[in-house]
């Protein structure tokens, strides 16, 4: 029977974890994450996962060190796999398994590697994205690839939508690969490396609205970092303003500055060029709907504070 050491998080983590249980292949270790409480943990935890299948679990800060591989090493696993897993791998660890080590990527490889991928493909207005299984280098998201699955991204869709699909697209990347994986057969290829960049992180500041930029472009913004993620910020009134959902009404110059006002009781946002119709937004940590505003603020137009 082949045996792992599964380093996994997050939706991700618990369908791929899933995948390797359905496939008879013995989970000798998860590796997972302690929940930040200042995060918001809205997804599905892998270390529940592990504790109904009787499968050791532990959480170190970093998997790198003489402890967690010497663990590992005494093991004797065919292979490592990382399922969202948020640290990096060292050469020492990535060297204990026979076989190797592999990761599921959030993208369609070598597109977006790095952080956050979801979130920076709707940020760019891509319309496909996918999961990809690679094996792991020293260097994060550049080994040869061995499955991808593909995704649509619609024009309305939110990070959360994206992130949904992207797991299903994980679940069946890896399911439909394991076997020619456990009888040696695979076929990995190496990746183009100049058909693709690196991404960074994303910070909640990050999501502040320029409103010289055109409608498209903030609304890729706002739905890339809708909720659960910190939402697309700006000032109104002198007040902190969470932009929620959005939609395109039309991306024609304007010529008129970026304003804030609702008509018939709807919202919207005119942008540097363009127009938003602003379904779901919060005043000063308060949801309401354009006729709550128009009640408390009047009808009048109302221009954004400049970004930060």
């Amino acid at each position: 029977m082949t045996r792992v050491v599964a380093f996994a998080y997050h939706n991700v983590g618990v369908r791929c974890l899933s995948v390797l249980l359905a496939h008879g292949i013995e989970v000798a270790l998860v590796v997972t994450h302690r929940d930040n409480p200042k995060e918001n943990i809205w997804f599905a935890s892998v270390a529940e996962l592990a504790a109904l299948h009787g499968i050791p679990v532990i959480t170190p800060d970093n998997p790198n060190t003489a402890e967690v591989l010497e663990q590992i090493r005494a093991l004797q696993p065919d292979f490592l796999f990382s399922f969202y897993y948020r640290e990096m791998f060292k050469r020492e660890l990535l060297e204990i398994p026979k076989h190797g080590a592999l990761n599921m990527h959030g993208s369609l490889l070598p597109k977006y590697r790095g952080r956050v991928p979801v979130n920076w493909a709707i940020i760019n207005g891509e319309t496909e994205t996918g999961a990809t299984l690679h094996y792991m280098t020293e260097k994060p998201d550049n080994g040869a690839v061995l499955a991808q699955q593909a995704v649509p991204i619609l024009p309305d869709d939110t990070a959360f939508d994206v992130f949904q699909k992207v797991t299903v697209a994980a679940e069946i990347a890896l399911n439909a690969c394991l076997p020619a994986l456990l009888a040696g057969t695979a076929k990995p290829v190496m990746q183009d490396l100049s058909q693709g960049a690196y991404f960074g992180g994303r910070k909640p500041e990050d999501g502040i609205i320029d409103w010289s930029q055109n409608a498209r472009s903030i609304h890729n913004l706002v739905r890339a970092v809708a909720p659960p993620y910190p939402g697309a910020t700006t000032q109104l009134l002198g007040k902190p303003m969470r932009i929620l959902q959005t939609l395109v009404t039309t991306c024609a110059a304007t010529g008129e500055t970026p304003a804030f006002y609702v008509k018939e009781g709807k919202a919207y946002a005119i942008c540097g060029q363009g127009e938003l119709r602003v379904v779901r937004f919060e005043l000063d940590g308060i949801e309401m709907s354009a006729t709550e505003f128009v009640t408390q603020h009047g009808a009048a137009r109302f221009e954004f504070g400049a970004p930060q």
